[in-house]
């Protein structure tokens, strides 16, 4: 494959009070297909700077911090709720202008691109999906329990609490992965920088208690899906603790024309798996835009 470095712009855009941080490359081409890249827990859009740099030269790539997350910069008493991420998200793509782009979504990206998906349909030219869940077996036992969890509830916000400390968050990128050393410690400990931070803890176990809304609206998303039939590409860490491979063979059924592709390791799988996945996404985006 061959690579066209990216320039990339690194930005702040103000969206109802909440300072928006986001990098978006500058491709080569004035009519290049636009990917918006929804990050996941408990990372930010830095997650996806070495598939910026492989294909944000060809592509224009752009990639948020949602409240809460990374740069993003949000005014005290910000309600954190997967409803207002997604209210968020979608006025940022209104003072950029997007409104048609092919989504990739992974992990929290799933419930925040969805809710726009329901409120936007047609601004979905595409789909890529990385471990980013819409069924119910596509939920691992763990993942299970914390959907359980309920504020006030004995030992329910120490559970989380538990997965904002340095040895949750290696966990996240290194369980089910077969050889630990592929991963790059830059992105756990930056992650966990911005976890550290005043008030993201708080913001997170917010979040952790609102997961049950993303499970409710299940049926939903499915049934846009199969009502829309958005062109999908599916790439998933077949050893996700959170997100098993059956999550990923479900959206089959509802998108049965989708390209499914698992890969040996587990939640974060571009941080293992670039060199096989960027090109997965080139083909998906030469076939949706071609020159």
């Amino acid at each position: 494959m061959l690579v066209s470095p990216a320039r990339t712009l690194h930005r702040h855009l103000d969206v109802d009070g909440v300072r928006v941080f986001y990098r978006e490359s500058l491709p080569d081409r004035t009519d290049a297909p636009a990917l918006l890249l929804l990050h996941g827990f408990p990372s930010g859009s830095h997650q996806f700077r070495r598939l910026i740099d492989v294909l944000g030269g060809h592509y224009r790539l752009i990639a948020p911090d949602y409240p809460g997350f990374g740069h993003t910069e949000t005014p005290e008493g910000f309600t954190h709720s997967f409803d207002r991420l997604a209210d968020i998200t979608e006025g940022f793509l209104r003072r950029l202008g997007l409104d048609r782009f092919v989504m990739y979504v992974f992990d929290f990206g799933a419930p925040v691109g969805f809710r726009i998906a329901e409120r936007h349909p047609e601004w979905i030219a595409g789909l890529v999906v990385q471990n980013g869940n819409a069924y119910e077996e596509g939920l691992s036992e763990a993942a299970r329990g914390l959907v359980a969890l309920t504020p006030g509830a004995p030992g329910a916000e120490d559970a989380v609490r538990g997965m904002l400390t340095l040895a949750g968050t290696r966990g996240q990128y290194e369980t089910g992965v077969p050889d630990p050393e592929l991963i790059a410690p830059d992105g756990w400990t930056l992650d966990q920088h911005f976890l550290d931070l005043p008030g993201r803890k708080e913001a997170q176990v917010a979040l952790a208690f609102d997961y049950r809304s993303n499970v409710e609206r299940y049926d939903r998303w499915q049934a846009w899906l199969r009502k829309d039939t958005p062109p999908a590409l599916i790439l998933w860490g077949r050893h996700d603790p959170f997100f098993p491979e059956p999550g990923a063979r479900a959206y089959l059924r509802d998108l049965p024309d989708a390209a499914l592709h698992l890969f040996d390791t587990g939640h974060f799988a571009l941080e293992t798996h670039l060199p096989e996945i960027a090109p997965l996404i080139a083909g998906f985006l030469d076939r949706l835009s071609p020159r």
